[in-house]
């Protein structure tokens, strides 16, 4: 009955369906009723057109340390001032200072020079391999001193600068931070040893050895006077300085601050002060404590290199081999290939920075970063602390000797052994730190920080090898006296050491 009554529906709804079109179709043809315009969106007023600074916006260290400002926000702003393409509304040059920040004559001075600077518009420029943040080839090389000449120098010869390669800073925070632990420790045996002079009223020795690395003996004298007659291979402050390639620099806020003024002619607040224009070029307050606390944050946060496996079973096992042959001749006596943090937290800023550099005692609030973390630094945790696969001691060492002595080319002394200490507590004058020394170069990055030398001028692995001599002579002639599979397989190895992904704030 139901189905009956449904099909006699059916039957009507057909027959009535013309007459609908006909009834419909008219409404259906009137014009449809028109929508309502969308409202402009207001204009933003405050958009320039025309030239503009690279930097529009400056941070406010305060804000960072209330923590008002997002941690990936800062990291985003810092690399924003790295990659930036400072121009002259940005206060770039440095007509009346020298890369030092030394007073000297506007008149006549050079926007752009490639030997005494400023000799970069941008931190990328140089930093750039494989991505921003990374090392550099030879045309990005730097002449380190020519900065500091008045007048300046248009000349490359050693005896006006010392030529050197840039350095990538991927791994960067946790060189830093392993750095300043191993100056805690060297101090801590410094002081431990004057109190046991001081208790015993004798001359007392102490072995200076941190994270299983020797760096010589002290010798405390009964009147408290320090012999450092046998510190190897750190200034006697006993402050382990991890950037550049001579050890002469502290700290990545440090190293920033020098490089702003020398390399672009941007004078940071905290090196030069606040609303003073000491290099005549019209602007003020050119990079904020804010600013420098972004920039030194993004270098701290970049990702360590890692170690990229090979899927090639014959590369695989090459690698493997690698491993074992590069131990077995010595090669990790210095390029030790891990060490261990007690901390995973890099911390800013450090405390042994230097006047001219934000100290601890000027901040309420430190700033701190997890580098073990998901968002991290890719740092392996161990314990409470976390493991450097960096392949360096940061030690200096003399590679240099009667047969091979490419590594002794720089004839410009820089900086003195005394380092930040009192020239008082030592029982004899501190001389320049010695030209032929250099920090053990990180192999973490091998793969991709070519070419290789301080100066770039080696443009294969096995180049900077055969010139190892010095210190690291044994090792050099056990590599050569390998067969060619040994050899082969060592430097498969090494280039499977890099960076193989650029930073990525977003992901992070």
């Amino acid at each position: 009955m139901k189905f009956n009554t449904i099909k006699n529906l059916s039957k009507n709804i057909k027959g009535l369906s013309l007459l609908a079109l006909v009834v419909i179709t008219p409404f259906a043809l009137a014009d449809k009723p028109e929508k309502p315009e969308k409202p402009e969106k207001p204009e933003k007023h405050n958009i320039t057109i025309g030239e503009i600074p690279a930097i529009e916006v400056h941070l406010n260290q305060d804000e960072i340390e209330d923590g008002k400002i997002n941690v990936y926000d800062l990291i985003k702003q810092g690399q924003l001032i790295f990659d930036a393409r400072f121009n002259y509304l940005d206060g770039r040059g440095r007509p009346a200072s020298t890369g030092a920040g030394a007073d000297r004559d506007p008149n006549g001075q050079h926007d752009f020079l490639r030997t005494s600077g400023p000799d970069s518009s941008a931190c990328a420029s140089c930093h750039s391999q494989p991505f921003s943040g990374g090392a550099g080839d030879f045309v990005a090389n730097v002449f380190v001193l020519a900065q500091v000449l008045d007048p300046i120098t248009f000349s490359v010869d050693p005896n006006f600068s010392n030529e050197r390669n840039t350095l990538g800073m991927y791994g960067a925070g946790p060189i830093e931070m392993l750095a300043r632990e191993m100056s805690d420790d060297l101090i801590a045996i410094r002081e431990s040893t004057k109190q046991q002079a001081a208790l015993t009223g004798q001359e007392e020795s102490a072995q200076l050895i941190t994270k299983g690395i020797s760096f010589g003996s002290i010798t405390i004298l009964a009147n408290g006077l320090i012999d450092p007659s046998n510190i190897e291979g750190v200034d006697w402050d006993l402050i382990i300085k991890p950037f550049p390639q001579k050890g002469a620099v502290v700290s990545l806020r440090e190293f920033t601050n020098n490089a702003m003024n020398h390399h672009h002619g941007i004078q940071s607040v905290e090196r030069f002060g606040e609303f003073t224009d000491p290099d005549q070029d019209g602007v003020v307050n050119e990079l904020t404590v804010g600013d420098i606390t972004a920039i030194t944050v993004f270098q701290a946060t970049l990702p360590v290199p890692t170690q990229k496996k090979p899927k090639n079973k014959k590369v695989k096992n090459a690698v493997k081999n690698g491993v074992n042959q590069f131990a077995n001749i010595g090669c990790n006596e210095c390029h030790q290939e891990e060490l261990v943090l007690e901390s995973r937290l890099f911390v800013e800023p450090n405390p042994f920075n230097p006047a001219g550099n934000l100290q601890q005692s000027e901040v309420d609030n430190l700033f701190t970063w997890d580098m073990t973390g998901k968002k991290g630094t890719g740092l392996e945790k161990f314990k409470q602390g976390a493991i450097v696969k960096a392949f360096t001691d940061l030690k200096r060492h003399n590679l240099c000797d009667q047969d091979f002595d490419f590594f002794c080319n720089e004839q410009l002394t820089q900086g003195s052994l005394l380092g930040y200490a009192d020239a008082n507590d030592f029982t004899m004058s501190a001389p320049a730190r010695p030209t032929q020394q250099f920090l053990t170069r990180k192999l973490w990055d091998v793969a991709n920080s070519g070419p290789y030398g301080h100066r770039g001028d080696l443009s294969s692995i096995t180049e900077a090898i055969h010139f190892h001599g010095g210190q690291a002579r044994v090792s050099r002639d056990n590599y050569f006296e390998l067969d060619q599979y040994d050899q082969d397989s060592i430097i498969e190895f090494l280039k499977t050491l890099g960076v193989f992904e650029a930073s990525n704030i977003k992901k992070r």
